[in-house]
């Protein structure tokens, strides 16, 4: 891999934005296909209460997931800006370090998620008919939670360096197997929730294979030695404290979505699948801001270590053009498609659930500008290194969000959380920018 192939510091920033956010949208895409395959799976063929301890499940997981995301992305921060002042040595200690800290951390969470599992769905008032289902489910996603944490190292590791391709490849790789494994187990083996599980622990395990082949052969940053597997302390202490930062960035979202998972769960199965299903389009509508967001974050730090200014400036101003083209596609998308979206995912003869749905999504289509324009910003802020500001507004944000769903709910239904997702964001919008306006100047001046 020739250093020409992800460098950021030279061309076309318009160009390096979208082609390195494209391939990260695929992949995105292809992950929340296998997860929306996975719900129609288990209602289709299993029916509503299975649904509703996988829904309940859910929140938590990406709660995990973001958590080993955000630390991810906190060493990749590092990576892109070792990578742009060509320090490979120094990248090589850093993906080393953070690849055998993440093999420690995982297992412990492994072991204490898999023994609290029950006590976790009763906090977060998963009703007591779907427990039994959701414990199993939980216990067997904390397994491949193993495998989870050692895949999202190795992605964005290799996003650091600028390339977004790969990671999608083994993304698309998982997500077939994933699909194939669940109408095997669920459809002829008739493994219920079980087989749903273990088929997602089965293609994370693949993808962490399929990425530590192409380390080893075709990126010699990353390919490690046995001299090689130490943990350097200064490295070390640099990404916990910048990737612990990102990780609680990215788990406040989830926290906060558990607590209003939380409040939609005392409204009921029907409400719980409706709530879910709406989740599943949000998460699409809202992959190509998140992924062009990350485009701009690694532009900037890979400037940033080269010492480009002028080009650091440039990563947040082309990259906020190039998300709010995307606003207009995802708003009539989402309009025109949300009755056959509720439709598809929802059980044989759920029209209540589908009638809920639509009336959210209705909204929400409207909010997703917002969504545009505070990840452009959130890139920005992580490729600078300034993850606190990143950790304040999402936290602003989600509980301002919370708030609202708690209050709003038992009187509006579903439809509250909407209306909460947009005065979050709003608030969050006018906290990012005020800051990076007051301050641009002298976050510039201090670029080398």
């Amino acid at each position: 891999m020739s250093r020409s192939d992800h460098d950021m510091t030279k061309g076309n920033i318009f160009l390096h934005i979208v082609a390195y956010a494209i391939p990260m949208i695929l992949g995105n895409f292809l992950q929340l296909t296998y997860n929306m395959a996975d719900s129609v799976i288990i209602s289709k063929l299993l029916g509503e209460g299975p649904l509703a301890a996988v829904s309940a499940v859910n929140p938590i997981m990406t709660l995990m997931i973001l958590g080993a995301s955000g630390l991810g992305m906190g060493a990749s921060i590092i990576i892109a800006r070792l990578y742009g002042a060509e320090e490979y040595k120094k990248l090589k200690k850093e993906y080393a370090t953070t690849v055998i800290f993440g093999l420690f951390f995982s297992l412990a969470v492994f072991l204490a998620g898999y023994l609290m599992s029950r006590y976790i769905l009763v906090w977060t008032n998963t009703p007591e008919e779907v427990i039994p289902e959701a414990v199993t489910y939980l216990r067997i996603m904390f397994i491949g939670f193993l495998f989870t944490f050692q895949y999202n190292i190795m992605s964005h590791s290799l996003r650091g360096i600028g390339n977004s391709t790969m990671p999608v490849v083994f993304l698309a790789i998982s997500c077939t197997i994933n699909i194939g494994l669940d109408l095997l187990f669920i459809g002829h083996f008739k493994m219920g929730v079980e087989g749903a599980g273990l088929a997602t622990v089965i293609a994370e395990a693949i993808s962490v294979v399929c990425c530590l082949i192409y380390i080893e052969k075709k990126v010699s940053f990353f390919s490690l030695r046995r001299e090689d597997l130490k943990i350097d302390k200064g490295l070390l202490s640099k990404t916990l404290s910048l990737g612990s930062m990102t990780a609680l960035q990215q788990a406040a979202q989830p926290i906060g979505k558990l607590c209003i998972q939380s409040a939609i769960n005392t409204r009921g199965v029907t409400t719980i699948d409706a709530f879910n299903a709406v989740c599943r389009v949000d998460d699409f509508a809202c992959i190509p801001a998140q992924s062009i967001g990350s485009g701009i974050m690694t532009c900037a730090a890979q400037n940033r270590g080269a010492g480009l200014r002028k080009r650091v400036r440039e990563s947040i101003q082309k990259g906020l053009i190039v998300s709010l083209c995307y606003f207009p596609i995802i708003c009539i998308t989402v309009l025109v498609l949300k009755h056959p979206l509720m439709v598809l995912l929802a059980p044989k003869g759920a029209t209540e659930m589908i009638e809920m749905g639509v009336g959210y999504l209705a909204v929400k289509a409207w909010i997703f500008l917002l969504a545009c324009i505070v990840n452009s910003i959130q890139g920005y802020f992580r490729g600078m290194g300034k993850m606190h500001i990143a950790l304040i507004s999402t936290i602003l944000q989600i509980s301002i969000r919370a708030v609202i769903v708690w209050i709003w709910v038992p009187k509006m239904g579903i439809i509250a959380e909407a209306y909460g997702c947009a005065i979050g964001w709003i608030a969050q919008t006018i906290f990012e920018y005020g800051y990076y306006f007051l301050t641009r100047k002298k976050l510039e001046e201090k670029i080398a």
